[in-house]
């Protein structure tokens, strides 16, 4: 764990966090893991309580998704905790929220309030269907907009129902947009001075990583369906038995597609009408399925894997979770970063997917515990000893 971040390109940002859950967290991780002071400002909690996402704080999700960040316990619905809270945004750059539309104005923290103190705020908001229409007010969680988004529809095997996605993919597509908006406005603030209000939503952000099943739709007005492990439109695409084993198989196109024949010494499957062009093989599906089949069951997945992958063809295995870390070409990126923590021991947590030439995203501090920093991060601003005394005396803090 280094506690350096001067070198990390977002050293020079500060964030105040006001988000919960799971959408909003991610966004903000996203800044603190590339060196952005982020205070993540929640109520004045007993530390032993659940967590909004019903873990506790020492708990696997806290640990990963607050990591890198300060924590300031204050009471918004007070006066006094009020008015320190805008202290703090005159000198911030980023304040992200994920409350229901309606929320912040009601604690009087929305935009246009906060943009009078500082006009180069960035203000973020993260909601489950966006700052107004007819579902504005509406609670909005992954699982809901997974159905009402249609990728519940899409997921699965064809003829089993809708399949929730295994992870909770609307809240971290949307933490995702949500950060690169972020990135965006602060981008574009250098050259106007000014802040802005970036705005998305899990319903949003759901629909747009639909990508080409939406575009099937919006551009051919078809309706896609379940496909299972197979690919809507590339053949032969899915999941395939070897001897010892699973493996998963991708060939697109039809140069693809020759290479695969001769690896597998199939080149007949060319010039069979059943098999010849993409169209035709889709019409044929199970048919060549099978038949691939019935080929890789002759030998180890591993031995397919390396053939196949010499010849330039798409595949690999099915892992679970511990496996698929413990695949020698993760270890080699180094996806998991290591941790020593001082209550949990040796952990890992999820490590940034983005590296550059010149830096490396880090691990400086683990998640804190509520108000940890409440001395730091409120001296800071110019309170005495005896002032934040007498904010914990009346629960503000």
């Amino acid at each position: 764990m280094t506690k350096d971040s001067a070198a990390l390109p977002l050293s020079n940002v500060r964030v105040l966090d006001l988000t919960r859950v799971r959408a909003g967290p991610t966004a903000i991780r996203q800044l603190a893991d590339w060196g952005a002071d982020v205070i993540k400002i929640e109520e004045p909690v007993d530390p032993a309580t659940e967590t909004e996402m019903g873990g506790m704080r020492l708990g696997p999700d806290y640990q990963n998704l607050q990591r890198n960040k300060r924590s300031l316990t204050l009471n918004l619905k007070d006066p006094a905790g009020l008015e320190v809270f805008k202290r703090l945004v005159r000198d911030a750059d980023v304040v992200a929220e994920n409350y229901r539309p309606d929320v912040k104005e009601r604690l009087g923290i929305g935009y246009e309030t906060l943009r009078e103190i500082n006009p180069r705020l960035i203000y973020a908001s993260i909601s489950g269907f966006g700052q107004d229409g007819p579902y504005a007010r509406r609670p909005g969680y992954d699982q809901i907009v997974q159905g009402m988004g249609g990728l519940m529809s899409v997921t699965g095997l064809p003829g089993q129902g809708p399949v929730r996605a295994g992870i909770a993919i609307c809240d971290t597509s949307a933490g995702l947009y949500g950060a690169f908006g972020i990135m965006m406005a602060l981008y574009e603030r250098e050259r106007s001075g000014l802040g802005q209000w970036v705005q998305t939503s899990l319903l949003e952000s759901q629909l747009a990583i639909l990508d080409l099943q939406a575009a099937r739709w919006l551009v051919s007005g078809e309706v896609p369906a379940q496909a299972g492990n197979n690919h809507p439109t590339m053949i032969p695409t899915g999941l395939f038995n070897t001897q010892d084993g699973l493996m998963t198989l991708q060939v697109p196109g039809q140069v693809m597609w020759e290479r695969f024949c001769k690896a597998l010494g199939r080149e007949d499957w060319m010039e069979d009408p059943r098999f010849r062009m993409n169209r035709d093989r889709s019409q044929h599906r199970e048919a060549l399925n099978d038949l691939i089949e019935e080929i890789f069951a002759t030998a180890p997945r591993q031995y397919w894997i390396e053939r196949l992958n010499a010849a330039g063809i798409a595949c690999g295995a099915v892992n679970t979770i511990d496996q698929a870390f413990a695949d020698e070409q993760v270890r080699h990126l180094g996806v998991a970063w290591p941790v020593e923590h001082p209550q949990l021991g040796e952990i890992g947590l999820v490590g940034q997917p983005l590296r550059s030439d010149r830096h490396r995203a880090s691990l400086r501090s683990i998640a804190p515990m509520p108000g940890q920093h409440n001395e730091e991060v409120l001296g800071s601003i110019g309170l005495s000893t005896e002032e934040i005394t007498d904010l914990r005396s009346r629960h503000v803090i």
